[in-house]
Parts: C-alpha cells; structure tokens; sequence
C-alpha cells in the first residue's frame, strides 16, 4: 500500500533488529498489553511462518518511506481480526525520532482503506488510554469515534489507568 509519503509493506527478514528492539522495549508493553520479552529466535520464527490475516488473525505492517524504502518509520497492525463479525482491532508504533510528521495519520488512511475495500471489514476499532491526547486527536481525524470507557484497564507504574474503546464504521 502506498501513501503520499508511506509505503506500508509486509514484514521481512532485515526487520529483526527492529522488531527486537520495540518488543522488548517496556514502554510499549504498555500498548501492546505484554510483559513478555520477545527472543530474537521467536521474533524470527514469527517473521518466518507469518501467514495470511485470515490464517493467523493478524497482520503487521511496516511503515517505510516512499523516497527511502529501507527507513523503517513505525509499524501498523491488524489483530483480534474477526472475519465472522468483519472487525479488527488497530495498533499503530511509530519511532520516537518520526513521530509529528503525519506518518502515524497516513499510515491508518491506508489501512483503512484496506480494511474497508480488500478485507471487507464493518468496523475497525482500538483502545487508547484517556491520558493520551496526541492518540485520541489522531484516531479523532481519521473518522474513529468514542464509543465506551474501560475504567481501570491497564496497569501501568503503580496506577490503573482508563482507557476508551474507540471504533470506526463508515
């Protein structure tokens, strides 16, 4: 799939050391409802036997830049991908030295479209705690709407925190 200035693109080899350092980086476990450190062995067996969305019930892709195909700007998934009810659930990671340009909200646009045109889903949907105001405004731009509160989802440095349960049906 590509953007104006993303190419989202199936996950490869060269993605390890990528791969490795997000999965083991706790601030994401956070996002990723992990506690789990991933070995390189289990990322590669990961990479190695990634399997179509309806096999596996996820997908990731890699953002890159369109003018600079080998810079890994962040990563997009699918998961808890439901074809019986046409839904999925949406994570988006994007590298800290990225983050501000528009990368994260031309990422969802493409899958989005996506979801809506090739998988053929009714909704897609996330949860985003309701302390991230940088989250929610993207997630608010591309159409994605509030529609519940978790409260006391995630527990994250001594303190439950809540979170909202965002969805978008077009």
């Amino acid at each position: 799939m590509t953007g104006e200035k993303l190419v989202l693109r199936a996950i490869e080899p060269e993605d390890i050391e990528t791969l490795y350092k997000w999965e083991n980086d706790p601030e994401v476990w956070l996002i990723s409802s992990t506690i789990t450190p991933y070995s390189r062995f289990n990322l590669e067996q990961y990479i190695l036997n990634a399997r179509d969305i309806f096999t596996s019930k996820q997908l990731r892709l890699m953002m890159t830049l369109k003018d600079n195909p080998d810079t890994v700007v962040g990563a997009i998934d699918l998961y808890d991908f439901d074809p019986l009810n046409r839904r999925a659930e949406l994570g988006i990671l994007v590298n800290d030295q990225y983050r501000g340009k528009g990368y994260a909200l031309e990422a969802v646009e493409l899958l989005k479209e996506y979801c809506f045109h090739t998988l053929n889903l009714h909704q897609i949907y996330c949860y985003i705690p309701t302390d991230k105001k940088i989250n929610l405004h993207l997630f608010d731009k591309c159409g994605f709407v509030i529609t519940g509160t978790h409260r006391h989802w995630l527990w994250s440095k001594d303190q439950w925190l809540d979170v909202y349960l965002l969805q978008l049906i077009p």
